[in-house]
C-alpha cells in the first residue's frame, strides 16, 4: 500500500484529528505543531503564541482510496477559512488556517482548491488560508493524540 502525507492547520487540532480519522483511506492522523521557529516545541510553548507554530494534523493516507483533493474538501467543510488566526473561541496564530504542502503537486492542488472555494460563494468573506511548504512536524504530547476519543467526546466546543 502506497502512503502519502497531508498536513493541515485549522484551529484546535483535537477536532481536526477526530474528523480526519473518520475519512476512509486515512490510515493515521497525528496532532502536532509546525511552521514556527522553536525547536521541539511543547503545547505550553505553542499556547504562548510566540513560537510561530500552528496546531496541525499530519495525515497519512492511501491515495488509491482517498485523494489529496478529497482531503482538501474535508478541510474546507470543517473550519472557517475566513477568520484570521481564529477558530471559534480559539484565538492566536497557533490556530491559523493553513495548508502545508509536501510537494509541488500538493501545492498546485491546494491553490486550485482554494481558488475554487473563493469563487464558490460558500463564504462571504475572503479566505485567509495560507498555503506554504511543509516544515518539520513536531508530534504533540501523547495526551493530545486521540484526545476527544479518549474522553468520549465528538467535538471540541459546544455550539
Amino acid at each position: 500500500m502506497t502512503q502519502e502525507r497531508a498536513m493541515f492547520g485549522a484551529g484546535c487540532f483535537w477536532g481536526l484529528e477526530a474528523t480526519f480519522r473518520q475519512v476512509p483511506g486515512v490510515t493515521d492522523v497525528a496532532a502536532g505543531y509546525t511552521g514556527g521557529h522553536t525547536e521541539n516545541p511543547t503545547y505550553d510553548d505553542v499556547c504562548t503564541g510566540k513560537t510561530g507554530h500552528a496546531e496541525v494534523v499530519d495525515i497519512s493516507f492511501d491515495p488509491a482510496v482517498v485523494s489529496y483533493e478529497a482531503l482538501l474538501e474535508v478541510l474546507w467543510k470543517n473550519h472557517n477559512p475566513t477568520t484570521l488566526n481564529r477558530q471559534g473561541p480559539d484565538i492566536g496564530t497557533q490556530y491559523r488556517s493553513v495548508i502545508f504542502y509536501y510537494n509541488d503537486e500538493q501545492r498546485k492542488s491546494a491553490e486550485r482548491s482554494k481558488n475554487a472555494m473563493e469563487h464558490s460563494g460558500a463564504f462571504r468573506k475572503p479566505i485567509v488560508t495560507e498555503i506554504t511548504a511543509a516544515k518539520p512536524f513536531h508530534r504533540a504530547e501523547e495526551y493530545h493524540q486521540r484526545y476527544l476519543e479518549k474522553r468520549g467526546m465528538a467535538h471540541c466546543h459546544a455550539g
